[in-house]
């Protein structure tokens, strides 16, 4: 196959619940580079959370913070952080609603205490990673930082949580027109709604495209790996889209093709069935 540029998410996509990639995918990616394809984080998380068991697979960049960050080959390319009049006018409209946030930046996560309390007593859909993760992040004691030690200098992102819907919903005529909204799926039963507000134009989709100029390659020249509704604009912009067999039924039905589900070695399967490897 002609060399390709491959984007993979990480949370549900490249590992699951919190664990180490798995030694099949680790293969795969290694075996994908060594053909001359180049291989790309593409995730939603911060670059502080992108931890060591996951960069020292070997990546040839990373899209992070949903687009708000791309470096290739060490050289960063873009970076974006909302100023701060805008988290505090965000985060203003979603307290005012009983909406509760958690703030990416450079340094670090920093949370509403009550969003720690939503997420501690959530019962999580199978297919909403992101939820897992936050999730596994406390249990594993990973360090979010109270909002009260914020620094108030901009980030790359809000999360939110809410225990109704219709307190998400209320925020919307406040920021939709500035931030795309990206609900997670959700259970019938479920106490905890989640997701993340993400500015309108910048998107993983975009980060992609900023990879492609650097190369000199074509979105044709692209595959995407995903699993969760913060992959959408990346699943759109590829020239093959693969979501997870464990992926939401939304991104399933939009995808070009369904792989096995990333507990059963997805990536590496696909990639056998693609001629990557």
């Amino acid at each position: 196959m002609e060399r390709k540029l491959i984007f993979l998410d990480i949370d549900g996509t490249l590992i699951t619940e919190m664990k180490k990639p798995s030694r099949q995918t680790v293969k795969a990616v290694r075996c994908a580079r060594t053909k001359g394809h180049k291989v790309f984080l593409c995730t939603g998380r911060n670059m502080p959370i992108i931890g060591e068991d996951i960069r020292e697979v070997g990546f040839d960049g990373i899209i992070s913070s949903a687009g708000g960050h791309v470096e290739v080959e060490g050289q960063v390319l873009f970076d974006h952080l909302l100023p701060e009049e805008t988290i505090q006018e965000c985060l203003l409209v979603f307290h005012k609603n009983g909406v509760y946030c958690r703030i990416e930046n450079q340094d670090g996560i920093y949370t509403d205490p009550q969003m720690e309390e939503l997420l501690k007593n959530a019962k999580a859909d199978q297919s909403n990673s992101e939820l897992i993760r936050m999730q596994k992040e406390i249990e594993a004691g990973i360090p979010v930082l109270p909002y009260a030690k914020y620094p108030k200098r901009g980030a790359y992102k809000i999360c939110f949580t809410a225990s109704t819907l219709e307190a998400i919903e209320k925020t919307k005529p406040y920021l939709e027109n500035r931030f795309e909204y990206v609900v997670h799926p959700y259970g019938g039963s479920t106490s905890c709604f989640n997701g993340e507000i993400i500015p309108r134009g910048i998107d993983k989709g975009k980060g992609m495209e900023i990879v492609c100029e650097y190369f000199g390659m074509g979105r044709d020249d692209t595959i995407a790996f995903g699993d969760s509704m913060n992959d959408y604009e990346m699943m759109q912009y590829a020239g093959i889209s693969v979501a997870m067999g464990n992926a939401c039924k939304e991104l399933k039905r939009m995808a070009d093709r369904v792989c096995k589900s990333v507990e059963e070695d997805g990536i590496y399967y696909e990639f056998l069935k693609m001629g990557l490897i």
